[in-house]
């Protein structure tokens, strides 16, 4: 099957459309044919070797962790999916590798798709749904909580803000100036041009803050946050937890509480809490969202959609960092 794969981390230049073998079906997969698949900044982390130690990825290795499809075949355990079905998902961080023609994806990590979207705009939400789904669980965000999403134009950030506001949080978020008008038609309620303002100087006593930026962003989240408040990070350092949610070895687990050392000691002496997030599959969750799609709750927000064959033009772009949403590749 057609596919765009690595052979060896780096930039753009080491990404190469290429022939792979088909997927091994197990007894509890599924073979999608897939439709589209989006561009995650994800992508750009694993091309560039930047997780080796949290995913030590087998080369060559088919990028891409998001779809949308049509189910092609199921393993004899499956009773949930058959051929024909569209369907949506993120595969397991151990199976990636959606820029291809065909997936084998697990039967729990599979969900049928928003039945009102198209493939593209369904290929757009289940890493980034999931992702603030997710965030928004471990921090047990409730109604009338006050919620900090940083990069309100981004991927996550779109889908954040809509989710946000649907649990009844009052929603601040951070953009450009192109974009304020933009993000607040989302929902947001407060929007703030990091361009000319200092976020950590106008907002207080949040309860949540949703960090995409990791860095000196990160760090001044705290301040923002009342005692007793959650930063979910999505680009911090791994904690402790982590590793310990992935099994890691002592050498990965100590790794990991040394580099998330200052950070979570900041934390601490802010009387506030620091948590990393990587994101899980999560078929169920997948059925809760394609729900609220359904239902208007929430909209994808696709910035432009790429040809397949143009699959290493899509990742310059979404590597530029002005993309609004999401980036679609369009395989079928």
């Amino acid at each position: 099957m057609k596919a765009f794969i690595i052979d060896r981390y780096g930039d753009n230049d080491t990404v190469r459309a290429g022939e792979m073998p088909e997927p091994v079906l197990r007894e509890d997969d599924v073979l999608v044919q897939i439709h589209a698949a989006s561009v995650n900044p994800l992508d750009l982390r694993i091309r560039g070797g930047e997780l080796k130690l949290v995913l030590p990825y087998r080369l060559p290795l088919i990028l891409g962790n998001d779809f949308a499809g049509v189910v092609v075949r199921v393993g004899p355990r499956v009773c949930r999916f058959k051929p024909g079905d569209e369907v949506y998902a993120r595969p397991d961080q151990d199976r990636i590798g959606t820029f291809a023609q065909n997936i084998a994806v697990r039967e729990d990590d599979l969900a049928l798709k928003p039945r009102t979207l198209s493939m593209e705009d369904a290929a757009s939400i289940p890493l980034i749904g999931l992702t603030a789904w997710q965030a928004f669980e471990r921090a047990r965000l409730k109604r009338g909580q006050k919620v900090l999403v940083h990069a309100g134009s981004g991927g996550v950030g779109t889908f954040a803000i809509q989710l946000a506001k649907h649990l009844g949080a009052t929603v601040a978020t951070t953009t450009s100036t192109a974009n304020l008008e933009w993000v607040k038609a989302l929902g947001a309620d407060i929007v703030i041009d990091y361009k000319k303002s200092a976020f950590e100087t106008i907002l207080k006593d949040y309860d949540v803050v949703l960090d995409t930026q990791g860095g000196d962003v990160l760090e001044k989240s705290l301040q923002v946050l009342k005692p007793g408040g959650t930063v979910i990070s999505l680009a911090g350092p791994p904690d402790p937890e982590f590793a310990k949610a992935i099994s890691a070895n002592w050498v990965v687990r100590l790794a990991m509480r040394l580099l998330s050392y200052r950070i979570r000691k900041r934390a601490q002496r802010a009387r506030v809490g620091y948590s990393f997030l990587f994101m899980r599959p999560s078929g169920h969750q997948l059925r809760e969202i394609a729900s609220l799609i359904d239902s208007q709750v929430i909209k994808p927000v696709v910035d432009r959609v790429f040809p397949f064959e143009a699959t290493k033009e899509a990742l310059a772009y979404v590597d530029k960092g002005r993309a609004k949403g999401k980036v679609v590749i369009k395989v079928q």
